[in-house]
């Protein structure tokens, strides 16, 4: 079953945001758009690179109205010494969330269960909590948070402007698609 339209699951956590420990549950998730990504585990080598590209994109998203959260399953004071001991964690200022109970990331269905780890996943939520995107890479491949910009347009786009849809590669102003019986084997 797929997770596309269906609502984030209820969870109750911990995370570590700017400075702070702080609560974060699926309610975070409503009223703005949200990206949420999962990794395997901090002080690991893919992941610091996936993360810090976010931070670089995270004020773009910020412009969009989105706010970003990354997910593993450590706790959140090892987000915290993840953050105070790296130079490229030590540049997040999006949230952290710990999740060692492995909640979140069953919810999200990203947990290996054979390693206790988050799979590299990607979800883009809309602000009525509602899973718009997703997007899951093998452990060894890192993802490029630019990607992120260009699909959270074409969702809020699309979500503005009910009965049309966006065609690959589609950029912010370019032409958009309306389905209807007149474009069928005309594309």
């Amino acid at each position: 079953m797929s997770l596309i339209g269906s609502e984030v699951k209820p969870f109750n956590a911990k995370a570590y945001f700017n400075g702070d420990f702080v609560d974060v549950t699926e309610e975070n998730f409503k009223g703005q758009w949200s990206v949420v990504c999962f990794y395997p585990a901090d002080f690991s080598f893919v992941c610091p690179t996936e993360l810090e590209d976010l931070q670089n994109e995270y004020a773009t998203l910020k412009d969009l109205g989105v706010e970003v959260y990354s997910v593993s399953t450590d706790t959140h004071f090892v987000h915290k010494g993840w953050h105070d001991t790296s130079e490229k964690i030590g540049k997040i200022t999006y949230t952290m969330i710990g999740d060692p109970s492995q909640t979140i990331s069953r919810n999200f269905e990203v947990l290996n269960e054979e390693s206790g780890l988050a799979d590299r996943g990607t979800f883009i939520i809309d602000p009525d909590g509602v899973i718009q995107t997703v997007e899951i890479n093998a452990d060894g491949i890192g993802r490029d948070a630019s990607v992120l910009v260009d699909k959270i347009k074409a969702a809020q786009y699309v979500r503005k402007n009910p009965g049309e849809v966006c065609p690959a590669k589609w950029e912010e102003g370019s032409e958009t698609l309306t389905p209807s019986l007149d474009l069928v084997g005309k594309i």
